[in-house]
């Protein structure tokens, strides 16, 4: 019998950009609520502010930070681990295709062209297997990119109701 994989859906990229999908509109609608419920405290003491709202003020402005600086290097991170490679990767594979293509134009006999035509087939189906990857690469920096904002502020909105209730 065989396992089960416990993480399927990190390698396909329909279902990593779902994820993406997904916790970007929670994140959306826990940064609306969020809003809400500082913009209104705001309101309720206008000009004289407590002091929970100045530290209010100073914590989202502290978090909004960390949580952009953490993204910026998740992006970074994940850039250089695989998405360098796996561009320079598609660079070889169309230059690969373009030597297939100039070869199969050259063939003189039907056999010859056969044998390029098949060899153009496999540079072409290389290459659609490096695009899904790179698709999956691009997907996991975004998954990556939008974890600690999503953190923050589907926390902040449980903090928030809490204090609000």
């Amino acid at each position: 019998m065989r396992t089960p994989n416990p993480y399927p859906r990190f390698f396909n990229p329909l279902m990593i950009w779902t994820d993406v999908a997904l916790k970007t509109g929670e994140m959306l609608v826990s940064s609306g609520s969020v809003i809400h419920m500082r913009t209104s405290r705001m309101a309720e003491h206008g000009m004289q502010p407590t002091p929970a709202d100045m530290r209010e003020i100073h914590l989202m402005s502290e978090e909004k930070l960390t949580a952009v600086t953490e993204s910026g290097a998740a992006i970074a991170n994940q850039l250089h681990t695989t998405q360098h490679a796996l561009l320079n990767r598609v660079v070889q594979q169309w230059f690969q295709t373009g030597a297939a293509w100039a070869s199969l134009s050259t063939s003189f006999t039907p056999a010859q062209a056969l044998s390029r035509t098949q060899a153009l087939v496999d540079v072409g189906t290389r290459t659609a297997a490096t695009l899904s990857q790179l698709s999956s690469a691009g997907a996991r920096i975004a998954q990556r990119a939008i974890k600690p904002i999503h953190a923050k502020a589907t926390s902040n909105q449980r903090r928030l109701s809490q204090v609000a209730a």
